[in-house]
């Protein structure tokens, strides 16, 4: 996509990428959303420019190759309909960069919030010694949870080898393999049954058929095996919660994402007494359920 020769500022041409975007009907929903702030955050990231520059430098005009490199760029998000942070290689969670593309998810989860509380009220950080992340994608989970509970050792678990190979690169980036262990793993089931975990925490696949179908071009670039959850998108949960009941400790608990799956999940699981997590920042569709509660569902049928 060739920019207009009269766009000279940095700042000229985020406001023309805004328009297109906005005339190209593309969807924002990995890391922003509405144009402005996908094209600032696009033309800035090309740039390697931080997030918040200041205003003055938004006039700087960009050279012939910078020009070049945010053509090509501009030619991915429209054309291809390509999400920004697959485009950079980057994305960020908690505050923290992770490199990512198309073999995982964009990291865009609220649990972030929960990390960096330390999981207060439901747990004391200090006294937590084992994490499990099941379904670690990029690894931004277990990486962030490494860094916000020194004292806890943590595996992170996924079905996907490509998956892992990108985790196993911001494992590295993070320096956290000391802390970190990575396990190929289908859910749980490559774990002892041994009752010692602190936490497990996981954002699994929990796109039911009918969203799936629907998807917006921009979330096929993603793995179909990291969303697709079954009919009522709960295909994996159904799988999980007995395999977490065996695993935790006594004062440990299960922390699982489903989106806009809670309707559906209270459907299934009419008996199961949980805690939906009400975030600050936004973000719906997180649950948190004891080992107690879990073993009297699952381990006393």
């Amino acid at each position: 996509m060739e920019l207009p020769q009269e766009l000279l500022t940095l700042l000229d041409i985020i406001r023309w990428s805004a328009s297109q975007f906005e005339a190209a009907e593309l969807h924002f929903g990995h890391g922003t959303d509405n144009a402005l702030d996908e094209a600032a955050a696009l033309a800035l990231g090309i740039l390697r420019l931080p997030a918040d520059l200041p205003a003055v430098w938004l006039q700087s005009r960009v050279s012939q190759a910078e020009r070049l490199a945010l053509e090509k760029a501009l030619e991915a998000r429209i054309s291809e309909r390509k999400p920004v942070p697959y485009i950079l290689g980057e994305a960020w969670f908690c505050g923290l960069s992770f490199k990512v593309d198309e073999r995982v998810l964009i990291p865009r989860s609220p649990v972030a919030e929960l990390i960096e509380a330390g999981f207060a009220p439901w747990l004391e950080a200090e006294s937590m010694t084992q994490v499990v992340d099941v379904g670690t994608g990029s690894g931004c989970i277990a990486i962030a949870c490494a860094l916000a509970l020194p004292n806890a050792q943590v595996i992170a678990t996924d079905i996907s080898a490509d998956a892992l190979a990108v985790a196993k690169q911001n494992v590295a980036h993070h320096g956290v393999a000391d802390q970190l262990q990575l396990l190929h793993s289908n859910l749980l089931v490559e774990l002892p049954e041994s009752g010692t975990i602190d936490l497990i925490i996981s954002n699994p696949p929990y796109v039911d058929a009918a969203a799936m179908a629907a998807l917006p071009p921009e979330y096929r670039h993603e793995p179909a095996s990291a969303l697709a959850a079954g009919d009522d998108g709960l295909d994996i949960v159904r799988r999980l919660l007995p395999q977490a009941a065996h695993r935790l400790n006594d004062h440990g608990i299960l922390i699982v994402e489903i989106g806009h799956g809670a309707a559906a999940f209270e459907a299934a699981f009419p008996n199961l007494s949980v805690t939906w997590i009400d975030f600050e920042r936004g973000g719906t569709g997180v649950f948190i359920v004891d080992a107690a509660t879990l073993r009297n569902a699952f381990l006393t049928e």
